[in-house]
């Protein structure tokens, strides 16, 4: 059986692909678990600094793959009935979508085509989000008799405002990439060679900044959203101590003042 989700390093970073491009990578229980144990695989591997997911063909992903509408009863049992439930008990960034938040890697969204319902939902948990010119988006969900899926009603509004975001979900219209662009959705990159782009940002990304220092503002940024500001300053002080002792505090200073590429370690 062809995995739904594929796996490839190279120049520290994970590449993970969507691999149902005859449907748009449309989104299955099956794939939700592979690419779930395929991000905590590039978490775990020292090797990976950072983590991009994209689509194999002309697609990001198409929302879910609910086969004949007509049949209610087969989308029960086969559909929902496997995905994960949302549970309150577990944390913030343990929710079925929201873990890419609490993984200690920058995780990159390459959108290089068609993006809606759930597979827009995972996207929106992502760290940074690159989208090709000619990508379609859309919420998809009020014009199924749907309401806004995995937490996206909580974080699409904090990306792009409650009005834009509202706008989004009560029509589920299709904007293109540089509409979702200016609304501040993703960062647009041409069609053309986009796959390439996100690459050279990614490996830029591994290669120029220390891995600590991605993992400790990534934690910042994300806990940052349910803390004050005077929590917010209290962490970042005590991690700034806790920075000026490591190896690659060191190594910031000294590649600056040889002139020369970074050899961080991490650590």
């Amino acid at each position: 059986m062809t995995s739904e989700v594929l796996y490839r390093v190279v120049d520290r970073v994970a590449t993970i692909t969507l691999n149902r491009p005859e449907k748009l990578n449309a989104w299955t229980p099956r794939m939700q678990v592979q690419l779930k144990e395929a991000i905590l695989r590039a978490a775990d591997e020292s090797e990976v600094r950072v983590i991009v997911v994209t689509g194999a063909g002309h697609g990001f992903c198409a929302g879910a793959d609910m086969g004949d509408l007509g049949q209610p009863a087969l989308l029960q049992r086969d559909y929902f009935s496997d995905m994960p439930d949302a549970d309150a008990r577990r944390g913030d960034f343990d929710q079925p979508l929201s873990y890419p938040l609490g993984v200690p890697k920058p995780i990159i969204a390459g959108i290089n085509g068609a993006v809606a319902g759930v597979g827009l939902c995972f996207a929106l948990f992502c760290d940074i989000r690159f989208i090709a010119a000619d990508a379609k988006v859309t919420t998809a969900f009020a014009r199924r008799g749907l309401i806004a899926e995995y937490g996206s009603a909580w974080m699409l509004p904090r990306l792009i405002g409650p009005m834009n975001a509202i706008d989004l979900l009560f029509t589920a219209r299709i904007l293109l990439g540089e509409e979702a662009a200016q609304l501040g959705l993703a960062r647009l990159l041409p069609t053309e060679g986009f796959h390439e782009a996100v690459r050279n940002y990614a490996a830029a990304l591994a290669e120029q900044s220390s891995p600590r220092s991605l993992r400790i503002i990534k934690e910042q940024i994300w806990a940052g959203l349910s803390q004050s500001l005077a929590e917010a300053s209290v962490l970042a002080d005590a991690e700034m101590r806790e920075s000026l002792k490591t190896a690659d505090f060191r190594e910031g200073v000294r590649h600056f003042v040889e002139r020369r590429k970074p050899t961080f370690t991490g650590s």
